[in-house]
């Protein structure tokens, strides 16, 4: 009995120092893998206890936690974090690409007025640019001799017919006149004041030929002016142009009869679907851009100058998994997202992502058989599991194959 007591004894002695080794061995190997992160920058992850590079925290230890690439939170955190879901469902994708742009006038809608003789303006009626002006209104008062000369040959003419009306000579000469006055901007009723009065005068009152903004003066008064001269220039903002700016790279996405949709700055109650009716044809040297351009209704509001965007559909796929742009988290390993595998349980999926707009991007693949996705706090969802977990979330995935 003492011989086996003694025996016991002395294989305890004999083994203590090996297992308090293999306790030394295992307590440094846990202290070893031990994790340290800082609470504002989790992205900061070191082995050894210190401060944070960024803010200068003390970085705390974070648990390694299960080996199973998921987070389990309670319903509070879920609420706190304002993490929803959505369910992976195919639809129509649309792509679309703004285009910076502008409204010019329409140069096919625009009026000049001109001097059809030569003479002087003797008074301007509107002097001021940005007028509205009304068709029939006048605009300005010249003095001509060739004018005068003019109304003096009519009178002579009709005063011909009357002392011998059945001869037809007189009658063509009169029509002839009359013709001449309608081409130098005489109307039907100034002919039958001239007639009426029998009185002749070197001055003609010009009148609008079309409504519209006066956009320049080109004259003052007591100016001489030749025949054909510009005195006012009218613009009509009743319809525009709105003229984009397009890279050559995007110029095959665009062609006549285009629809886009156009919105002006400070009136998005007048967004409007416009065709596209002229490209031009030689990239601007100094910008190295291509001009589009298509009418827009002014309706009233719009002027000439202001500034608008362009909303270009670039491509449309059928049958497309699309999520909001949030829900994908993107980085130099890859992209990723955030399903839901169970009752408040999160894991990451590595996806590969397609064609995108300003609110949503198609996935190609990474999602297969998969019900449910984060649709927001995919952002504190990584942040939490590098807290809790130690290492990146994508960490464990092998990026080569996807």
């Amino acid at each position: 009995m003492e011989r086996k007591r003694f025996v016991k004894s002395l294989v305890l002695v004999t083994l203590a120092p090996s297992l308090f080794i293999a306790a030394c061995r295992n307590e440094k190997k846990a202290a070893a893998s031990q994790n340290y992160t800082c609470p504002m920058h989790p992205q900061i992850i070191k082995d050894v206890p210190g401060s944070c590079p960024i803010c200068g925290m003390d970085l705390v230890p974070v648990s390694s936690g299960s080996d199973k690439n998921e987070l389990i939170l309670m319903n509070s955190q879920i609420q706190l974090a304002n993490i929803t879901t959505m369910q992976i469902a195919q639809s129509n994708f649309g792509t679309s690409k703004v285009l910076n742009a502008r409204l010019v006038t329409n140069p096919e809608l625009s009026e000049v007025i001109s001097s059809r003789y030569a003479g002087r303006i003797e008074r301007l009626f509107v002097k001021e640019t940005g007028r509205q002006v009304s068709k029939g209104q006048a605009l300005f008062q010249i003095y001509s001799e060739e004018l005068q000369t003019l109304q003096q040959d009519y009178l002579l003419q009709v005063k011909q017919v009357a002392a011998f009306p059945n001869e037809k000579i007189y009658v063509t000469l009169g029509e002839a006149a009359k013709s001449k006055l309608r081409l130098f901007g005489y109307s039907n009723p100034q002919i039958e004041n001239l007639v009426r009065s029998n009185k002749i005068s070197p001055f003609v009152t010009v009148n609008a030929t079309a409504s519209g903004i006066v956009n320049e003066v080109s004259v003052s008064e007591g100016q001489y002016v030749s025949e054909g001269s510009p005195i006012i220039r009218l613009e009509n903002f009743n319809q525009l142009w709105v003229e984009a700016d397009v890279y050559p790279g995007e110029a095959s996405s665009i062609k006549v009869g285009t629809p886009v949709k156009v919105s002006v700055y400070g009136f998005p109650e007048l967004e409007q679907t416009v065709e596209i009716n002229f490209i031009s044809p030689q990239i601007d040297p100094s910008s190295q851009i291509l001009k589009v351009r298509g009418p827009i209704q002014s309706q009233g509001k719009l002027q000439s100058g202001m500034q608008a965007t362009v909303l270009l559909n670039t491509a449309k796929i059928n049958n497309a998994v699309a999520l909001p742009l949030n829900a994908v988290i993107r980085d130099g390993k890859g992209a990723h997202v955030w399903i839901k595998t169970g009752k408040n349980t999160f894991a990451p999926k590595m996806v590969t992502t397609g064609q995108e707009d300003e609110n949503q991007i198609v996935i190609i693949s990474g999602l297969e058989n998969v019900k449910e996705v984060v649709v927001s706090g995919a952002y504190l969802l990584s942040s939490e599991f590098i807290l809790k977990k130690g290492s990146d979330a994508m960490t464990k995935h092998n990026m080569s194959k996807m």
